[in-house]
Parts: structure tokens; C-alpha cells; sequence
């Protein structure tokens, strides 16, 4: 699949907005642990997509109510769906100077997940969380994502490389007053 860059202006995917605040003292202190162990971005971005993947729970399979937005909340509360777990990547990998985008799955519902810019190329990373019968992994020599879509099913990989969350994500994120009610008002298209 050929990714689309939404906006040609690469530094667009280094900026931080309301949801990937990068600034934010929480993700700065993260992103400061992450990288003094790194040996260079390529070791950063593993190990930050790691820290999401792994340490920040999915709110769904975790069964925790709370719903976070913004990066430094899900980073702060260690819980979010994948759309908030991206934010949280995203923050960290920009706060590097590594750029990243937002982007998205049709699997009957919108699903998201990153792309990091590295070597010239877009390479898509999926911090959803790994569970049995998920088994996403750092890749820059083709993706491991959680969901494979199946076009059969009416599932897409949608191409378009975003450099803020997606509005509809966004708004039923930010509506949401608790995870039970973001599932039954999750986007179901972009």
C-alpha cells in the first residue's frame, strides 16, 4: 500500500497539538528515561514504541473504564485504546525529533496506529498492546501489526498518513465520558 502523506510539509508530523503534547513535563521525563538508554533514533523509537505497546495498558483488555485523550494523560494514567496509545507514541517519537504520523485501519471500526519516517520512508507501527492472537512488533523491514485487515470482512488499511489526530477520533474521544460509552460511539469510518 502506497502511504499519502496529508500534508507535504514533513515538519507537520514534529509539531505538538492538544492531544500529542510533546512539551508536557510527563512525556519530557518518559521520553528523557527512554533516551539514556538508547544508542541512537532507530533504538529510541524501538523503545519507546515498546514502553506504549507494553507498559501503557489497553484500556479495552485491561477493563478500565477511564478514557484518555492527550499524551500526557495516557502516559500519566498508563491506559488507553489505540487511538490515545498513538497519541502517546507519537509524542514521545516527535519529542526526538522523529517524525510521526497518525494513521488508520478500517476493522468495522477505525482502528490507529503510527508511522515513523525513517531512511527516507514511512514505516506504520501499531502500540495497540499485544494479547493472544496480537503479536505487534517495531519494524522497519515490514510491518508486524496487531490486525491484518481483511478485505472479504469490508476491512481496510486506510492511507493516509495524518499529522493530527483524525477529528472524528478525536471528538469521540473527547465525548466519551467513560470507555463503555467511547465503544458504543467509536468511528466506524474516516
Amino acid at each position: 500500500m502506497q502511504l499519502i502523506q496529508e500534508n507535504p510539509d514533513l515538519s507537520a508530523y514534529l509539531a505538538a497539538d492538544e492531544a500529542i503534547d510533546h512539551h508536557h513535563p510527563r512525556v519530557r521525563e518518559v521520553c528523557a528515561r527512554l533516551a539514556a538508554d538508547a544508542q541512537d533514533s532507530y533504538d529510541y523509537a524501538r523503545a519507546a514504541f515498546e514502553y506504549v505497546r507494553d507498559r501503557v495498558a489497553h484500556s479495552q483488555d485491561a477493563g478500565d473504564p477511564r478514557v484518555t485523550w492527550r499524551a500526557s494523560d495516557v502516559l500519566e494514567q498508563d491506559t488507553g485504546i489505540c487511538y490515545a496509545k498513538s497519541h502517546a507514541l507519537a509524542a514521545l517519537l516527535r519529542a526526538e525529533d522523529i517524525p510521526t504520523a497518525l494513521c488508520y485501519q478500517h476493522l468495522g471500526v477505525v482502528h490507529g496506529l503510527v508511522a515513523v519516517r525513517f531512511n527516507g520512508a514511512w514505516h506504520r507501527q501499531d502500540p495497540r498492546g499485544n494479547k493472544p492472537g496480537v503479536d505487534a512488533r517495531f519494524s522497519l523491514d515490514g510491518e508486524q501489526l496487531a490486525f491484518t485487515p481483511v478485505p472479504a470482512a469490508g476491512e481496510s488499511d486506510h492511507p493516509v498518513l495524518y499529522a493530527a489526530p483524525h477529528p472524528a477520533v478525536l471528538r469521540a474521544l473527547r465525548d466519551a465520558t467513560d470507555r463503555a460509552h467511547l465503544w458504543r460511539t467509536l468511528p466506524t469510518a474516516l
